[in-house]
């Protein structure tokens, strides 16, 4: 059953990003499809802050993948797709190999790379509603 959720502002990301991981309990690889500026990266990093993240959280952009440790020392895995323009790209990269680690994978801009995901990744939209500004998440 799909959950949706409303944020209506940066405030309530805690407790969504708390409901995504409790709701998909023992998943690990997440796929964030939305458009430019709708927050992928802010909710990423309210999940990094739920899973105990340490490092700072900052979009992979230009490196494409960021790792980050968590207190247990544990990896966490930031993906941004945006510059692939070949799936060849993203397999050179070793992305399957990260997503089939059992490491928490969050995936930006998946749309570029949707065969490569595993058959049980979490596909989380995101998307604004324009007369209000509120974010509306499906998962």
């Amino acid at each position: 059953m799909k959950q949706r959720i409303i944020s209506k502002c940066t405030d309530d990301l805690p407790a969504v990003a708390e409901k995504l991981l409790e709701v998909h309990n023992g998943k690990k690889v997440f796929a964030f499809f939305a458009a430019m500026g709708a927050g992928k990266t802010t909710f990423i990093h309210q999940l990094c802050k739920q899973l105990e993240v340490v490092d700072t959280v900052s979009s992979p952009t230009f490196a494409i993948i960021n790792e980050y440790m968590t207190r247990k020392n544990q990896s966490i895995y930031h993906f941004d797709f945006y510059r692939i323009k070949k799936l060849p790209e993203a397999v050179d990269l070793g992305s399957e190999e990260y997503f089939y680690s059992g490491s928490y994978c969050f995936i930006e801009w998946p749309e570029l790379i949707e065969e490569l995901l595993p058959e049980d990744a979490v596909k989380v939209s995101i998307a604004e509603d324009v007369e209000t500004g509120n974010r509306i998440f499906t998962f």
